[in-house]
């Protein structure tokens, strides 16, 4: 695996990518050496945060954690990737179709055993009123949800908006092309 690590708000020490490369090193067993992972380091006053990001063809496997210490999120980040990996594992290599990214071992290996099986528990029907994005998130406010779902009232097409982390929204747009 190549790793590709940053900091913002300060300066990567030898020792913290040393700690990075022991830790997410042992997720080489599931990767081949070509796997890119690309970690970010964030120091916010008391918050320690890790953002890991390793694009593999058709799917993006992404863990972000906060800590009040650094090596404590890296130790974090490593757990759910790996659990995220056999979780979804049989979905991961369904939709590449190509399973260039993974080691042969990790997907001869069969979590079944292991996996938790995903269960919907809960079915709602609405309707999806035209609004413009800044009042489906005051909708969303009102209902106390941290996401909605609207038909945008300029574009026509179904968005979603949700709440961030810092108070701030954001608003996914599908892709037609």
């Amino acid at each position: 695996m190549k790793f590709i690590i940053s900091g913002k708000n300060f300066e990567v020490t030898e020792g913290l990518r040393q700690a990075i490369e022991d830790k997410l090193g042992k997720l080489e067993k599931y990767f081949t050496e070509e796997t890119s992972v690309i970690v970010t380091l964030e120091v916010e006053k008391e918050r320690q945060k890790v953002e890991v990001t390793i694009p593999v063809k058709g799917s993006i496997i992404r863990s972000e954690q906060v800590s009040s210490d650094m090596y404590v999120s890296i130790d974090l980040v490593e757990e759910v990737i790996e659990r995220q990996l056999r979780k979804y594992k049989s979905k991961l290599i369904n939709k590449q179709k190509d399973s260039a990214y993974f080691q042969k071992s990790f997907i001869d290996y069969d979590f079944a055993q292991e996996d938790e099986e995903i269960v919907i528990s809960r079915e709602k029907k609405f309707d999806i009123k035209p609004l413009y994005p800044e009042d489906a998130c005051v909708q969303m406010e009102l209902l106390g949800h941290n996401f909605f779902v609207f038909n945008n009232a300029e574009t026509g097409d179904v968005n979603v908006v949700y709440k961030r982390k810092g108070g701030t929204y954001g608003l996914i747009i599908p892709d037609n092309d």
